[in-house]
């Protein structure tokens, strides 16, 4: 299927172009902290942030190795998959001393299944010595580092108590550009303040980036969050279902047909999720964003003209 008829670029087709077979990304908590919650920069963390409503293993008391193996064991009986990614998703997986996360990231040289190496991180919480080191799995590994930028906007960072910049993340990029690290970036559709038009500049802006990938949150409530209480007050409005489909579609449009789609929309826990319910409706809701892309007439890059975005194995 060509990528103008399936209308983005889905993570699962690059996967494929790369490695011939179906990889699945295991979600991984390696112990780790969070500036943005242990006081360094607030106590207080994003205010929608709890990872237990999304990592699987967020604080658990298994071992890294342990994590791996009880999934790659979960998805290959029930999925079949043979290839895995090593994704270091919970907190922040790169905020320590760079010989222990050598020591974290080396947990996955026990695993002869693991073929990729994802890192999610703040854009403020990487430098030089840990970007070389994780240059250096390149070697065996596909490596992405994803970097949580949620807006462009830094009123908007500020308003949920991100603490840090755009002028951060730009910095991030360029550094880790520099050591040919695939990149990510993180989006959230639909927070609070932000206008229309504030997510059509996040788009064209992370469209001149030249990065390689782009994962679209949508903006939810989960339990035991600063959120759940503006929630609960009445003071936020939660886009559609409808609203999120359009604005999706509006941005794929306008991003370089050569990004990755790492993901078109964010699920969460049951037993954490407050609202918007829908949005666990996955495969219904990336369904017809395809529908309506089609209904336009339209697909991913349809109105960029920066297509310098390219990932490794094209």
């Amino acid at each position: 299927m060509s990528r103008v008829k399936e209308r983005f670029y889905s993570f699962n087709n690059y996967l494929r172009g790369i490695f011939g077979t179906r990889v699945h990304r295991i979600s991984l908590d390696a112990g780790l902290g969070c500036p943005n919650i242990d006081g360094t920069l607030s106590d207080e963390g994003c205010i929608y942030c709890n990872n237990k409503g999304f990592a699987a293993y967020a604080r658990t008391s298994k071992t890294l190795e342990e994590q791996i193996e009880s999934s790659m064991r979960f998805y290959s009986q029930h999925l079949g998959a043979k290839k895995f990614i090593a994704y270091f998703q919970a907190f922040t997986n790169t905020y320590a001393q760079t010989p222990h996360l050598k020591k974290v990231y080396d947990t996955v040289k026990k695993f002869d299944e693991i073929v990729g190496v994802f890192i999610s991180t703040r854009p403020d919480c990487v430098d030089e010595d840990k970007i070389k080191l994780i240059a250096e799995y390149k070697k065996n590994y596909l490596v992405w580092i994803e970097y949580g930028l949620q807006t462009t906007h830094d009123h908007i960072l500020n308003s949920i108590n991100r603490n840090h910049t755009y002028k951060d993340f730009l910095a991030a990029v360029e550094l880790t550009k520099r050591y040919e690290i695939q990149v990510g970036v993180h989006l959230i559709v639909g927070l609070p303040s932000a206008t229309y038009q504030d997510m059509m500049d996040d788009a064209l802006r992370i469209a001149k980036c030249g990065i390689q990938g782009v994962k679209f949150h949508v903006l939810h409530v989960l339990k035991d969050t600063q959120l759940e209480k503006v929630y609960r007050s009445g003071r936020l409005r939660l886009l559609t279902r409808a609203e999120y489909i359009k604005v999706l579609c509006d941005y794929l449009e306008r991003l370089p047909s050569r990004c990755v789609v790492l993901r078109l929309i964010s699920t969460a826990f049951g037993e954490y999720l407050v609202a918007p319910l829908w949005i666990n409706q996955k495969s219904k809701i990336i369904e017809e964003i395809s529908q309506e892309l089609e209904k336009r007439g339209t697909h991913q890059g349809y109105y960029c003209s920066y297509e310098g975005a390219r990932c490794q194995g094209q």
